[in-house]
């Protein structure tokens, strides 16, 4: 079994990309760990029974994201979970 519930996708900054992986890119640059890590985070919490806006809070109390970069990495977890 994979180790990974959701896998990140393959993003760059090209302007075809919408949603919340269009930040993806810049939460990259700007927080230094691949978005693997975030997405794994997420799932965890997801699985610890948080909810959508105890993680977006979370991210920010405790890894210091803004609150576009949390909820757009949570937004996208819960969309891949929902599949």
């Amino acid at each position: 079994m994979d180790p990974h519930r959701v896998i990140a996708p393959q993003v760059t900054a090209a302007p075809t990309v919408k949603g919340p992986a269009s930040y993806f890119p810049s939460i990259e640059e700007k927080y230094g760990q691949p978005m693997q890590h975030w997405i794994d985070l997420v799932v965890q919490s997801f699985d610890a029974g948080s909810t959508h806006m105890d993680i977006v809070r979370g991210l920010k109390a405790d890894h210091g994201l803004g609150h576009g970069h949390a909820n757009a990495i949570v937004a996208y977890v819960k969309a891949e979970l929902a599949r």
